[in-house]
């Protein structure tokens, strides 16, 4: 499964307001600190504050796009390489099932032993996507904020490009989603079938195989 590549949809320019000066304070805006704005000091001719606001919000909808764009390309990454697992360890069960029968029982130990260390890569894996997920679910919620008090504020233009920044990005991840859920079903079939089979060859099965099936033998490391 190849990589896929994320488009960056958000220019993410540092602005400053030149010509101005002012005291410069750290922002925290929807709830965490997200970049550094001006506090500028009006006197006649200044821009108004609805003005100064809409420049305000346009720095947070960046900051909050650059967060989800990096988000998003790290759970997607992250999704492949459990997809990528679970088809491995698909092929094995497979290769597995296949062999029951015609080895020894040393030799099928040999080979379970092979089925558990893709089965706890596997589950690394896994549990390295939604500890990724978890923040990629914190950087959406803060791009949808953003976006929000971009509208609200009048900043039309920034609340556009924030909603479909977030549109796109969503799109990707689920695609990758429908493929990890894909594999899984996979897995729990190819699970089944080699239960269905090992039922059949169990005088040959290493201990623990056929154990109690609200428990995951496939993890024991016995």
């Amino acid at each position: 499964m190849h990589r896929r590549s994320l488009p960056v949809l958000a220019s993410v320019g540092q602005r400053g307001l030149a010509g101005r000066s002012g005291q410069w304070h750290r922002a925290v805006g929807l709830g965490v600190a997200l970049c550094a704005v001006p506090v500028v000091e009006q006197s006649s001719g200044s821009l108004s504050n609805d003005a100064l606001i809409r420049r305000a919000v346009s720095l947070v909808t960046d900051s909050t796009a650059t967060l989800l764009s990096q988000t998003t390309y790290a759970l997607i990454e992250a999704l492949t390489e459990y997809t990528k697992a679970i088809y491995t360890l698909v092929s094995l069960y497979k290769q597995y099932s296949n062999l029951l029968g015609k080895m020894n029982s040393d030799e099928v130990d040999a080979v379970w032993q092979v089925v558990i260390g893709a089965r706890v890569d596997m589950t690394t894996k896994q549990q390295e996507y939604l500890r990724l997920e978890s923040s990629w679910m914190t950087a959406l919620r803060l791009s949808e904020m953003a976006a929000e008090a971009a509208y609200q504020s009048g900043a039309d233009q920034a609340s556009v490009t924030a909603r479909s920044h977030i549109q796109v990005l969503k799109s990707q991840v689920q695609e990758v989603r429908l493929l990890s859920q894909k594999a899984e079903t996979k897995l729990a079939e190819a699970q089944t079938d080699e239960l269905i089979k090992a039922r059949g060859e169990d005088s040959s099965l290493p201990q623990g195989v056929l154990g109690n099936s609200d428990d995951d033998p496939y993890l024991r490391e016995d």
